[in-house]
Order: C-alpha cells, then structure tokens, then sequence
C-alpha cells in the first residue's frame, strides 16, 4: 500500500476517477491497494463463489468483489464485501447501484505480501465499528485465519477449525477448506 499524502476531504477523495488497482480513503489519507496476484485473485473468487452460490438464488445476499464502500468517514475497497440482500440499496429500477454508502454485513480482506497488514485490519475493525456483523483476514503466508465479530475479540484459526458465516448463510467451511482452493492440480 502506498499513502499519498494530499488534503482532501472524502466527498472530494470521490469524485476522483477511479483507479486500477483501487485506492482507498482512510484517516485523510489516499491510499493506494497493491495490484492482486494469483493467491489473492484465486481466493477472492472462489470465496465469492462458494458464497454466491448458496445465497444468491435464495436472495438471502451477494459477495461483491472489490466494490467500494463510503461510511464513517472513509471509502474502502473490501476485497470481498458481502451484504444481506435486503440490505443491498437497489435502485428504484431494481437494479445494483453504483454507490455503497454503508458497510457490508461481512468483510473479507486477503492480505497480498505488499500490505501493511494492521491497515487491512483497520478496515476490517473499522467496518466492525460502523455496524458490520464478520470480518475474515486471510493470511495466505502462514494459512490462518483472523475472525473478528462484533463485540468479542479477535480469534486466530488454522488447519481443521470451522470458519463463522452470517447465520443466514448456510455454507460450512474450515481454514484447510479455503486454502485448499489455492490447488489446482
């Protein structure tokens, strides 16, 4: 991640073009995400698969990937934000809006090697903070899992330990399972 130091408020930070890969506006600083490479990339979509495919259909909600997110003062770019399909701000037509001005019900953030990771982690607590319910850090260097949920501390899993879901998600998946989506012979 690299900060660019420039006096700008959030609404300004907004209407900046976007850019590939994303940057983020956190503390009055614009900081730019590092561009994902292939564990990060295989993770995020086949969390957003696994995720998708119980709940979509259902409508129970959806895995967005790297959708930007604007509340409590910053505009994160969560690499899997997930929100409840009721919570979803559908236009009038019914169809997905452009802006999110609210936090997911659920973030996943995979850290790539380039990251500081208590930045990431910031996000995840300052999600948490503003009324999201989960929040996964993946550590794909040491396969670990960091969960946080609302109003208990943090727990570190690995290896055989099942992972939280939204309650009404009903997908069942350990730490093993997510890393082993990095096979792919």
């Amino acid at each position: 991640m690299t900060a660019i130091t420039q006096s700008i408020t959030l609404s300004e930070f907004l209407q900046l073009p976007e850019t590939k890969p994303a940057r983020e506006y956190i503390n009055g600083e614009i900081i730019q995400k590092p561009m994902p490479k292939g564990r990060h990339s295989r993770l995020q979509g086949k969390l957003c698969a696994a995720i998708n495919q119980i709940a979509e259909d259902a409508k129970i909600a959806y895995a967005f990937p790297e959708l930007r997110c604007s509340f409590g003062g910053r505009s994160i770019v969560p690499d899997v934000a997930v929100f409840q399909w009721r919570r979803i701000p559908f236009t009038v037509n019914h169809d997905v809006p452009d802006n999110f001005d609210l936090p997911p019900d659920w973030t996943i953030e995979i850290l790539s090697p380039e990251q500081k990771p208590n930045k990431v982690i910031g996000n995840s607590l300052h999600c948490l903070q503003h009324g999201s319910r989960l929040g996964w850090f993946i550590d794909p260097d040491d396969l670990s899992i960091l969960v946080f949920l609302t109003q208990q501390q943090p727990v570190l899993l690995q290896g055989k330990d099942s992972l939280p879901v939204l309650s009404e998600i009903e997908l069942t998946v350990t730490v093993n399972h997510v890393f082993s989506w990095l096979k792919m012979n």
